[in-house]
């Protein structure tokens, strides 16, 4: 009997530490950012006629603590810069969860260019867009760009 019980301890300490190694949890951290984040979902066109047609560039938005648009309009949330120009344009976002909420959110903002023109003389110019997105606490997202867009008369 003690022959027998000298083999079969090292199996029961071999398969006890197996147990109480595989029982044990990795805690997993989850850190949610306070700060926007943003990508590309859709440009509507990548050809449009200058002074008739529309532009409307979709992104997705997703923000850990739900600050994403002002109340006031004279704020502007959405910032887009021609890459033909210097200084960027400006759009209003309205509220996009309840102010004062502190809620993790996600979705689509649609912004409608009106009116894309031809700054040159040529017959067509290529440009493209990047956009940035600020909170209400005046954090901004990442900056993203849209594909090559070509204007013509």
């Amino acid at each position: 009997m003690k022959s027998n019980f000298k083999v079969r301890l090292p199996f029961i300490i071999l398969v006890s530490g197996f147990c109480l190694l595989s029982s044990c949890k990795k805690e997993e951290v989850v850190v949610v950012s306070t700060l926007p984040l943003i990508k590309l979902v859709s440009v509507s066109k990548t050809s449009v006629v200058q002074f008739k047609d529309s532009l409307v560039i979709t992104i997705e938005y997703n923000d850990g603590d739900g600050d994403i648009g002002e109340i006031d309009p004279d704020k502007n949330a959405i910032q887009i810069k021609d890459s033909r120009l210097s200084k960027p344009d400006f759009y209003f976002v309205k509220p996009l969860s309840p102010p004062g909420s502190t809620i993790k959110t996600k979705g689509t903002i649609a912004v409608q260019l009106k009116n894309t023109f031809l700054l040159g003389t040529a017959n067509t110019e290529v440009t493209n867009y990047e956009l940035r997105l600020k909170d209400r606490a005046g954090n901004w997202s990442n900056t993203i760009s849209t594909p090559d867009i070509t204007i013509t008369k």
